[in-house]
C-alpha cells in the first residue's frame, strides 16, 4: 500500500476553550485533486493553518511525505513541497508581476525570501517566473505594476507564486472567491491542468458548482468534526450532508 502524501491524524484545534477541530482524520494521496467543504465556521481554514504551521494541533499529528511535520515551522514544510494561496491575495505591491513570482522562484537559493531578489544571477529565477506567468494565463501583465491589476490577475499570480515554490502539495483558501461565473470556470480549469501535471491539490471552496464539477474527492466538516469522505456524487447524496451543508447554505452555492 502507498503512503499518502499527506496524512491527518485524529487533529483537534482550541482557541480560548472552544473547540474549532475535534478528532479530524483523513489522507491524500499523490495526485488527487480534494476539495474541503463545509458551512462556515466549520473549520476548514484552521485545518489548512495546522497544515502549513500558523498553528499546531492538540492533539493529532500531521504527516507529509513519510515524515512527521506537526511541530515543523513553515520555512521547513515550504521547503519540504508544501505551498499555499490565500482568499485575500497578498502580493508585495512594490514589484511587478514578474519579480513577485521571481521572489517565490529564488527561494531555493538561500533561506531569506527577500534575498533572493539581491541574488546576482536572477536568470533562472526570471526564466521560471516567465513559465508560470504563461502556465496560468497572465503572461502578458509580465512587466505590469501590481497597483490597478483585477481581482481574476490577482488570483493567477497568486497561484503561479505558490507555483514556483515546486510544491508537492498546493493549498487553496477560496481561489475562486469574488470572482464571476466565467472567470470562476476558466481559474477553476487552470487549477485541473495543474493538478494533472503531477501537482498534488487540497482546495477549500464554497462555489459549489466548480467544486462538483472539477474534484476528485470531498471531505466535509461541520462544527469541527469530519461528517463525509467520498466521491463528490456520493458524498452530496449524504442525507447528513445535505442537513448540515446544503441546507446551511440554502440557495448560496456559489457564494
Amino acid at each position: 500500500m502507498m503512503t499518502p502524501l499527506l496524512d491527518i491524524i485524529r487533529v483537534g484545534v482550541e482557541f480560548g476553550g472552544v473547540r474549532a477541530l475535534a478528532d479530524v482524520s483523513f489522507s491524500i494521496a499523490t495526485g488527487e485533486f480534494l476539495s474541503l467543504i463545509g458551512p462556515n465556521g466549520a473549520g476548514k481554514t484552521t485545518l489548512i493553518r495546522a497544515i502549513t504551521g500558523v498553528i499546531r494541533p492538540q492533539p493529532g499529528q500531521i504527516v507529509f511525505s513519510g515524515k512527521e511535520i506537526t511541530g515543523r515551522p513553515i520555512h521547513r514544510r515550504i521547503r519540504m513541497g508544501l505551498a499555499m494561496t490565500y482568499q485575500i491575495v497578498r502580493p508585495f505591491r512594490s514589484m511587478n508581476v514578474i519579480d513577485n513570482v521571481a521572489l517565490s522562484a529564488g527561494h531555493h537559493q538561500t533561506r531569506h525570501a527577500l534575498k533572493a531578489m539581491l541574488l546576482l544571477n536572477r536568470g533562472p529565477a526570471l526564466k521560471t517566473a516567465k513559465t508560470l506567468l504563461e502556465l496560468v494565463g497572465i503572461s502578458k501583465f509580465a512587466d505590469h505594476p501590481i497597483q490597478g491589476l483585477p481581482l481574476g490577475v490577482l488570483k493567477r499570480l497568486e497561484l503561479a507564486r505558490a507555483l514556483a515554490l515546486d510544491p508537492k502539495l498546493l493549498l487553496l483558501d477560496e481561489p475562486l472567491a469574488g470572482l464571476n461565473s466565467r472567470e470562476a470556470s476558466r481559474l477553476a480549469d487552470t487549477i485541473t491542468a495543474i493538478n494533472q501535471n503531477n501537482v498534488t491539490v487540497m482546495m477549500i471552496e464554497h462555489n459549489l458548482g466548480e467544486v462538483l464539477r472539477v474534484s476528485q474527492r470531498l471531505v466535509v466538516l461541520d462544527n469541527g468534526r469530519k461528517i463525509a469522505d467520498g466521491k463528490p456524487e456520493d458524498v452530496m447524496a449524504d442525507p447528513v450532508v445535505r442537513s448540515a451543508y446544503v441546507g446551511k447554505e440554502k440557495q448560496n452555492v456559489t457564494a
